[in-house]
């Protein structure tokens, strides 16, 4: 996150550091400074949340994008506060200003009536529509910034999808 010079989001918890990270780790519930010790918390409590979501979804299931938020606070919800929310920081990488933050309620919207809707229930017959819902989701969920997170909220959802689907093989992403 850029130190924006035209507004201050310091108060926003989404854009605080834990102290003592030296920058490096967002505030959290557990109190980890160590960008390492995150990063395996944030590893194991995502296999912990595709175990329980692969169990609390079946084949049927229409996902829309407040499901992407479940899955998300499934995963980061017993480490970020902010976990299963819109974020409300805009972002940017080098030179690249991803979408802002105001516009990401609309952006969801579209991505639940485009993607989703067209891709979910995942209940194709033939591998090649199966590959391709996966890969137009995954693409489209991985290129939304709405989420902190959203790589691996976007590799939750592919294997959930993935695990619906009505071949007996899971397809590896």
């Amino acid at each position: 996150m850029k130190k924006s010079s035209r507004y201050d989001t310091s108060t926003l918890i989404e854009a605080q550091f834990e102290p003592g990270s030296r920058g490096r780790v967002l505030k959290n519930l557990l109190g980890i400074k160590s960008k390492s010790a995150m990063d395996q918390a944030e590893a194991e409590a995502l296999k912990r949340a595709v175990d329980a979501l692969v169990r609390a979804c079946d084949k049927s299931h229409w996902f829309t994008a407040l499901d992407v938020c479940k899955i998300h606070k499934v995963w980061l919800g017993g480490i970020y506060e902010w976990a299963g929310k819109y974020r409300n920081v805009n972002l940017s990488k080098g030179n690249f200003t991803f979408a802002a933050a105001s516009q990401i309620p609309i952006l969801m919207d579209k991505f639940e009536n485009g993607p989703l809707c067209k891709h979910t229930p995942c209940n194709f017959s033939s591998k090649d529509r199966i590959i391709q819902a996966l890969a137009e989701v995954h693409v489209e969920l991985y290129s939304y910034p709405s989420l902190p997170g959203r790589k691996w909220t976007s590799r939750s959802y592919s294997v959930n999808l993935n695990g619906f689907t009505s071949r007996s093989t899971l397809i590896r992403i």
